[in-house]
């Protein structure tokens, strides 16, 4: 029975790391983002909990216990407890970053946040984006309108 539930389990945090690891690549809301890795991460401490248990095993932490009695590790606990807390700090940052942004442009779309902040540095840089009219950068002139530079030959067309 209880090999059936450990395979159950690592079923189940492989699953988790999947699911958040396909929310990450194939979201493209940043708050869809956030919630991907917090699914993941949750996989991932499972994992780790499930590497450091033994089912026939006692806490560590248990007094009285004979010596030739087996201890679960507690090293895989400390290790989750630790990523726990550093992953909460993570989803808080992520969180009020994801707010800072809404605010500033007013959606969490990753496509056209990245856009409009290219945009904000571009104009912050004095840097004309690509696919503007503004001058190029040295003497060269700009190509009319319609015509693709790529296309022409050496004297022109």
């Amino acid at each position: 029975m209880g090999a059936q539930i450990e395979i159950v389990l690592y079923v189940g945090a492989l699953g988790l790391l999947a699911i958040g690891a396909a929310g990450l690549v194939m979201s493209a809301n940043l708050f869809r983002m956030i919630l991907a890795l917090v699914i993941a991460e949750a996989g991932a401490n499972l994992l780790l909990v499930l590497a450091g248990y033994r089912w026939d095993a006692v806490a560590p932490i248990l007094a009285g216990q004979p010596a030739d009695v087996p201890m679960v590790d507690p090293v895989p606990q400390a290790m989750v407890l630790t990523a726990i807390v550093i992953g909460v700090g993570v989803q808080a940052l992520a969180l009020s970053m994801a707010v800072r942004i809404y605010r500033a442009y007013g959606t969490l779309e990753f496509s056209e946040v990245r856009r409009r902040m290219e945009a904000d540095i571009g104009e912050d840089a004095g840097i004309a984006l690509p696919g503007s009219r503004d001058e190029p950068a040295g003497e060269r002139p700009l190509p009319p309108p319609g015509v693709n530079p790529m296309l022409t030959t050496e004297e022109g067309r």
